[in-house]
């Protein structure tokens, strides 16, 4: 059976080394697929010694190399997962951003035939996937470094963020395909009640989710203590989060 890989990236200051070694820890209960758990990082203080830790990869383009500040911003070193090489990395790839909620067995997103799977963006009626988990193969998907690094300005005037840029290159491409909608879904929008309901409540995991994804506000640690993050939004205690999130 082909060892399959799984990848998450950290750097600067957002996320501590606990969210690295929690993925890990949940990846490992909820596979049966002989894997890698990789984390590329700049800071590889207090990462579980179990995981592999490997630098950022250095992909020839001098603002993602040199770590310029804008880089740092709305996910784009996620960009260098694309390397080819990639250290010694082969085969299919599973990416997951560190802020999610492992909540069922995930070997099916190593399943469907294609050349990139994503969350289909829930807030957008283009082509837009969340980038928040994906696969793709090692190495098959460099030329959007070479994009970037060729045509930096003209591309990021057409674009407000990775995502945006990485699933509406690779829909131009015919190469994007999205995971059942069922599969990866949004805390805020798909787990929390509607309105006034949040307020008595708790959150609950919909049927046939996997991985849950936190994004913006409030984080997996906000909600186990019930915290939104937003003044507008109540969020109870989440004990299934306490329990998974692990």
């Amino acid at each position: 059976m082909q060892t399959v890989n799984i990848i998450c990236i950290k750097w600067g200051t957002k996320f501590d080394a606990s969210y690295v070694n929690k993925l890990y820890s949940m990846v490992s209960r909820n596979i049966t697929l002989p894997f890698r758990f990789i984390c590329f990082t700049d800071d590889a203080h207090d990462i579980d010694p179990a995981v592999e830790v490997k630098e950022i990869p250095m992909v020839g383009f001098k603002d993602f190399d040199e770590r310029l500040p804008w880089s740092f911003g709305h996910g784009w070193l996620k960009v260098t997962s694309f390397a080819d090489p990639l250290y010694d990395l082969t085969g299919p790839t599973l990416f997951l951003d560190l802020d999610v909620v492992i909540v069922d067995n995930i070997d099916c997103f190593f399943q469907p035939k294609g050349e990139f799977f994503v969350i289909k963006e829930w807030d957008k009626s283009d082509a837009t996937g969340n980038t928040s988990v994906y696969r793709y193969e090692i190495g098959a998907h460099s030329d959007l470094i070479e994009l970037l690094k060729n045509h930096k300005d003209r591309e990021l005037a057409k674009v407000r963020n990775e995502q945006e840029f990485v699933t509406q290159n690779l829909a131009q491409q015919g190469k994007l395909q999205y995971w059942p909608a069922e599969w990866c879904v949004s805390f805020k929008r798909h787990c929390m009640a509607k309105g006034i309901m949040s307020w008595f409540k708790p959150a609950a995991i919909p049927e046939g989710a996997k991985i849950v994804v936190f994004h913006g506000k409030p984080n997996p640690p906000d909600v186990i203590a019930g915290v939104s993050g937003k003044w507008y939004r109540r969020v109870l205690p989440v004990q299934w989060v306490a329990d998974l999130w692990r």
